[in-house]
């Protein structure tokens, strides 16, 4: 008798097995943390600028079904780096909200920071270059504002004889 139980509870087991490991599984929606870090990864491709999980499904067809696939992937086990890699093959690197971390994509995105740095760096130089020759340009400048002195000061000696010799 003990046999035929134990028998019987092995096969109700086996069959309802599928739904003893399905309870243990975590089931995702969209309010969920895990959802979220998965659909914000991806720009929206109906132009608002937005992540599928900021994109506003009232206004969007484009993200119902998006986040309907996201979440079934979720709930079959996919993690955000598979689901990722999954989209990215489909629709390359331009679904992607930040740009992956090697390759091209990190040149493109960190050599617009470079020139910056180099163009100011040149400037700061080129406008030292100029106050340093306006610097030398005003030596002689007070040399020639010297000699002016004097010439004014001939001049004024000059004019000041010829008035009293005719006063």
């Amino acid at each position: 008798m003990k046999g035929k139980i134990l028998i019987g509870l092995l096969l109700i087991t086996f069959i309802f097995q599928a739904s003893f490991f399905r309870v243990g599984a975590e089931e995702f929606d969209y309010k969920s943390k895990e959802f979220e870090a998965a659909a914000s990864q991806f720009m929206c491709t109906c132009g608002c600028g937005q992540d599928h999980f900021e994109c506003d499904p009232k206004t969007c067809n484009l993200t119902i079904g998006f986040k309907e696939d996201i979440v079934g992937m979720m709930n079959k086990g996919w993690d955000k780096d598979k689901i990722r890699e999954y989209y990215v093959n489909i629709y390359g690197e331009e679904i992607l909200t930040a740009p992956e971390k090697s390759g091209f994509s990190l040149v493109a995105w960190v050599l617009p920071f470079v020139v910056l740095g180099i163009a100011g760096v040149a400037i700061f130089f080129l406008i030292r270059k100029w106050v340093k020759k306006k610097g030398t340009d005003e030596g002689t400048l007070d040399n020639d504002i010297d000699k002016d002195e004097v010439e004014e000061e001939i001049l004024s000696s000059m004019i000041e004889e010829e008035r009293k010799k005719y006063l």
